[in-house]
Order: C-alpha cells, then structure tokens, then sequence
C-alpha cells in the first residue's frame, strides 16, 4: 500500500459507499466459478499487502491466477512486487481501489496482523474470495466479526496456516495417528516455537516518504514513526500483534488442537506466566485501556518468554511454550514429534514397518483433507473458489486456534486462569478478561 494523500473525511465516506454496496449485494461476485469452466481460463488476482510473507503468498496466487494489481501503504513494496509482472500489474496505496474493481476474482492479504480482518471483511463485502496471512485476529472480539462476515457473504476464505497441507503431510499423519488412539484415550501436547524479541527504547524519525504512516498505524493510537515498528519487528509490538504466541505459535497448537479433537470447540481454559519487557502491570494497564501507551516506553513491549496451558472440553491439554520448534504429543501408550523437517517416534516407526498401517495411514490422511487433491496451500485455495468447498484451514477452525493462543495472552497479562464459554463467546464472570478480548480502535480506521 503505497503513500495515499486520502483525506480522513473521504476514508469514511468511500468505507460507507462500499459498505452500502455489499448490503445491497451480499453475495455479489464478478464470475460464478460454481458450474464448468473452461481449463484454459484464469481466475484474476490482486494482492493487498505486499511486504515479506505478503509478497511471497502475492507471487504464489500470481502463479495460480493472473495478477492484475496490488496494494501496499509502502510504495516500494508495491513496485518491487509489480516488478514480476511487466507493468500489467497496478500499484495502490489505497486497497480499496483494488476492492472496486469487478473484476477481481480473489485477493490475498498480507498486511501487518492489525490489519487483517479490516481487509477480510471489507473484501468479502466486496464480493471477493480471499487468502489471508495468519494469524487472522488482532483480538478475540474480531474473530466473533469475521465469523460473522464470513458466514453471511458465502465467500471462500483460506488462512495462511500451510501446515494444513504442505511440509510433506508430516503434520496432517501427526494428527491421524493422534485421532486413531495410538497414543492413547487422554493426549498432551506441547506446542514448543521459540519466544520474542525484546528491545529499545527506540528513536522515533521523520516518516519517509514512500510511508503513508497514518494509513499503516490504521485502527491502533498514534505513534510517532521508528524503523522498529515496521516490517517484520511489527510482531513485537502488542498494538499490532500478539507477539510469538499468536504468531508462531498458531501454527502447531493449530494443529495441536485438530489432533487432539478440539477442533469444532477450541479450548475452554488458560493459564500461564510469561516474562513481560516492560513489567506485566503497565502492560495490562494500557491493553485494557486505563493508561495510554505513551505512559510506556517506544519499545517492543509483547511477552518475550513464556509457559501456558490450555485445556479442551474433552480434557485433553496443550502446553505453549518458548522453547526449541517442535510440537510433541503423547499420551499413555506412546509419543510422536514433528515439525516441517521431521515426524518421528516409535509410534511412527511401527506404521512405517508396516505396509497395511502405511497403507491405512495414507487413507487418514486423505480423509483428514476431505478428498481434495493436494496441490499446495494457495492450490487449495484456488481449488476452492471454483468448486467453492471449504478450504482446509477455514476461518471457523482457524478461530479456534488463534483464540486459544489469543487466551494465553490474556491468561499471562492477569497472573492467572480465564476460563471461556465458547457458545456465549465470552469469559465466564471475569470482567478483566472480557476487557482484553477487544481493543479501543482509532476513527476512520474502525472496524
């Protein structure tokens, strides 16, 4: 997203007008890829946020579909990522004269965490199909929001948690053999992915001038600019994200929590201590909203060490911890250990000996991916928009998981256990912790 000389005033008015079109059109699409289409023709692309993981999901729906525009509040990004595409590729600052395009089938956000589910919902009002970067959420009350949104415009919507469908199915027989009672009736897991960066105080500076500042900060307080806060370290501010235990750590207790059948309920219970850079109290101060930021140093303020439990309705238990890249589970007949480099244990060794177990391992894993060919995270994705099946990381389960490490957040901030009714979408009699589900946003950024 490129500088944008937009004005707050018609922000707000240009949001109401396409607001006012996807209510008149909920289910609008530029193409219905429902019945046959011919092999030949292309699904078209856009992507909106195009810096690092943005440029590289960009590129893989460019090599699906074809790539007609892009959007990035940092103008070199944008040019660097139209570069590949011989100037048939626009360059926005602004994402919403992507989203005004009918012809655009499919997007794909890669946008700081911040701005994920602004882009989502205002895409899916737009009538588009859409890959988003995990995690999906910047607090809990947004994921009630994009369920919601999700639900209501019949879009297609893949998140960004890959682990779902690549690194060679390792993670999908993980979850197979766990589901099949090869470890046994009760299961832990440990979901082990390393901690945050901690630093500063940090220097502010003028903005420069391929920065639309206002436009990137979005619906979070004002800050003056410092390189710190953009590009990859935005992760280790809380106003942007959840630091490495929404980041990292969705992906294995993502995967944790479909192996350990608490995929359709999410967890229901967290607790955790965490080490807090600048002191657990001013960080809880200003996430509730009773101090502002600026009482707090310019520095990367997220939990930069930290130990969680997390406990299903089933019993089932997954720790989150910032340790070495590995998610382990066990139970009491055995325990299996993967990452995208490797699926070992005994358990794993047994079926591998075993061709009537490799051979039943392979029909679980298919049936895990519901039948859909394996052609890639951005494959299932494209799969989807024209068959319009579920994607196999959809938002409702994605929630799910990101909620769970959005709980351990909130559990580590208050020094104690939140315990969560999923049906009511709230937290059982605890007025601190319903406060941390939702954040104070920043007109006319709001959602």
């Amino acid at each position: 997203m490129s500088p944008s000389t937009i004005s707050r005033r018609s922000f707000l008015k240009r949001s109401t007008g396409l607001a006012a079109a996807a209510i008149a059109a909920p289910h609008a699409a530029s193409r219905s890829w429902a019945g046959a289409e011919a092999p030949s023709e292309k699904l078209i692309a856009a992507a909106i946020g195009v810096g690092g993981r943005g440029s590289g999901i960009g590129h893989q729906a460019g090599g699906q579909g074809l790539m007609v525009a892009c959007a990035d509040v940092h103008r070199q990004n944008a040019e660097n990522f139209a570069k590949r595409y011989g100037g048939k590729c626009e360059v926005h600052g602004d994402y919403r004269k992507i989203l005004d395009r009918k012809d655009v089938d499919v997007i794909t956000c890669g946008t700081p965490d911040h701005w994920h589910t602004k882009v989502s919902i205002d895409a899916m009002e737009a009538g588009k199909d859409l890959y988003c970067e995990k995690p999906l959420t910047l607090t809990m009350a947004e994921g009630k929001k994009i369920m919601e949104v999700t639900k209501r415009t019949g879009r297609v919507f893949q998140v960004g948690t890959q682990q779902r469908s690549e690194d060679a199915h390792r993670f999908l027989r993980a979850i197979a053999i766990a589901r099949s009672g090869r470890l046994g009736k009760k299961l832990h897991a440990v979901s082990s992915v390393g901690g945050a960066t901690s630093g500063g105080p940090f220097p502010t500076q003028p903005v420069p001038e391929f920065l639309d500042w206002d436009f990137w900060l979005g619906q979070t307080h004002e800050a003056d600019f410092c390189p710190n806060r953009i590009g990859w370290n935005f992760r280790w501010w809380f106003e942007y994200s959840g630091g490495q235990v929404t980041d990292w750590g969705v992906h294995h207790t993502d995967i944790a929590i479909w192996a350990l059948g608490g995929e359709e309920t999410g967890i229901v219970e967290a607790r955790g201590k965490g080490n807090f850079p600048l002191g657990r109290e001013a960080t809880l101060a200003v996430l509730l909203g009773d101090k502002p930021f600026s009482s707090i140093p310019n520095s990367y303020n997220v939990i930069s060490s930290y130990e969680a439990e997390m406990k299903l309705p089933n019993g089932n238990t997954i720790e989150l911890v910032s340790r070495d890249n590995m998610l382990t589970i066990r139970g009491e007949k055995g325990t299996i250990e993967v990452n995208r480099g490797t699926l070992r244990g005994k358990p794993v060794e047994e079926i591998e000996k075993s061709p009537p177990d490799k051979e039943w391992l392979d029909k679980e894993v298919a049936k895990l991916y519901r039948g859909m060919p394996f052609n890639g995270h951005m494959g299932n994705f494209f799969h989807c928009v024209r068959t319009r099946e579920k994607p196999i990381s959809d938002v409702w389960t994605h929630i799910s998981s990101v909620n769970a490490c959005h709980m351990a957040n909130i559990a580590m901030l208050l020094d104690r256990k939140v315990t969560f009714d999923p049906k009511k979408y709230e937290f059982a009699g605890d007025k601190e912790a319903n406060r941390l589900m939702r954040r104070e946003q920043r007109a006319p950024y709001t959602i």
